[in-house]
């Protein structure tokens, strides 16, 4: 089952072997009891289903994730190990790669979403979002996921990367497919290919300058080449990176947010009362139910961390969504509450390589629960959720819910 070239073939007698599998249906369902069997097992645990070592607490995961010269990400982040094997598709020059090229890209997306940036599109993200919650209102029964969660990231998004209107649907099959390549080749990863190459060309073709509307972010990457900060074939590969993080991300933490406040009606009237607690509880959902849930990292030079001696090349996977519910950094982690003030929580990664849209994404959670919040009284669940297994993400595939008026 091991497909990466890792040097440590046993741990030390010290650390915890576990036979888990971080990528089974069981696990990708209902993650959270194992992650406290891994977080009990000690502060470094050694996962034989593929030979790598895990990270669930959140202190070693925050040092790791910012590490970046002894976990480096330029050998890839999934299970893959780009020095050993062939990465299936070329590695994205902001995800997968360490300065000083990382230095470069970053540069240039951190500049294109700056907090100015943020604060120019919200008047058009808040529209938009108060527009489509007054027609799932009208609509009273809805699917939270593909009427609400699906619809409004690839309304506004796509919209300021200046893409155009047609099958934008198809970004959601890239997305899937790209965060379920960080994990093994198993069937959720094969599927998710079947449903994505059909469109390949269509995903290739919009990452081109002449698809790409003039002055949205998208076109803003080409002027970045055309002032020699960046090649072309660069730019391209940039915007292909925009496309296949800036959505689905978005789209399961919208849903997964939705899901939080139809479990906790309480959490949610709190919202309701108070619309203005709205940025906060969106981070709170993002703790709780983490959209991104794990990244690999590869062992760059033999070294010792959280008292484990780890050779070059070693894979090592760092649970995200563990950390946010680590009983040693939050108090009452199981506990969803809107008041809590999460800072520091990993669901957007940290360090050099913490998400450079998190700004954008964190603009689309606010303003939607902030229009929910103003305009409707409770979100009641009404049928069974239908969740969507992915190697990274925690998704939803339905949720049929009922919004209940003021």
């Amino acid at each position: 089952m091991k497909i990466h070239a890792s040097k440590t073939q046993t741990p030390p007698a010290h650390v915890t072997r576990l036979d888990i599998d971080p990528f089974g249906d069981d696990f990708l369902t209902m993650p959270y009891p194992h992650h406290e069997i891994m977080r009990e097992a000690g502060e470094v645990v050694w996962l034989d289903t593929y030979g790598l070592w895990a990270f669930t607490r959140y202190q070693p995961v925050k040092a790791g994730l910012s590490d970046w010269q002894n976990f480096i990400s330029s050998a890839g982040v999934g299970l893959a190990n780009f020095r050993t094997e062939k990465p299936f598709r070329p590695p994205s020059l902001i995800l997968e790669a360490d300065p000083p090229d990382h230095t470069k890209a970053r540069a240039i997306l951190a500049r294109i979403l700056s907090p100015k940036v943020v604060q120019q599109v919200r008047a058009e993200f808040q529209a938009q979002a108060e527009a489509l919650i007054d027609r799932l209102v009208e609509k009273g029964e809805i699917d939270a996921i593909n009427d609400l969660a699906k619809v409004y990231p690839l309304r506004v998004f796509p919209d300021a990367v200046g893409l155009p209107d047609e099958e934008r649907d198809t970004l959601l099959l890239y997305g899937d497919m790209v965060f379920n390549a960080f994990g093994p080749r198993n069937h959720v990863f094969q599927k998710a290919v079947e449903r994505y190459e059909p469109v390949r060309e269509w995903i290739m073709d919009k990452c081109r300058r002449e698809a790409l509307r003039p002055d949205g972010f998208g076109d803003q990457i080409y002027q970045a080449a055309d002032a020699g900060e960046i090649t072309h074939e660069e730019a391209t590969m940039l915007v292909r990176s925009f496309l296949s993080a800036g959505v689905d991300t978005t789209v399961n933490g919208i849903g997964n947010a939705i899901y939080c406040f139809g479990q906790f009606p309480d959490q949610y009237a709190k919202l309701a009362a108070d619309p203005a607690l709205a940025r906060i509880a969106f981070e709170e959902t993002l703790r709780f139910e983490s959209s991104v849930q794990t990244f690999f990292r590869t062992v760059n030079r033999d070294v010792e961390f959280a008292g484990a001696q780890m050779q070059e090349n070693d894979k090592v996977l760092f649970f995200l969504a563990a950390a946010n519910r680590d009983p040693r950094q939050w108090k009452d982690p199981e506990v969803f509450d809107i008041e809590r003030k999460p800072v520091g929580h990993m669901a957007f990664g940290t360090g050099i390589h913490g998400c450079v849209g998190q700004a954008i994404a964190r603009l689309e959670g606010e303003l939607i629960l902030t229009a929910l919040a103003r305009k409707v009284k409770r979100i009641e669940i009404i049928g069974e959720p239908v969740r969507r297994l992915n190697n990274t993400l925690r998704a939803l595939e339905s949720l049929p819910v009922r919004l209940v008026p003021h």
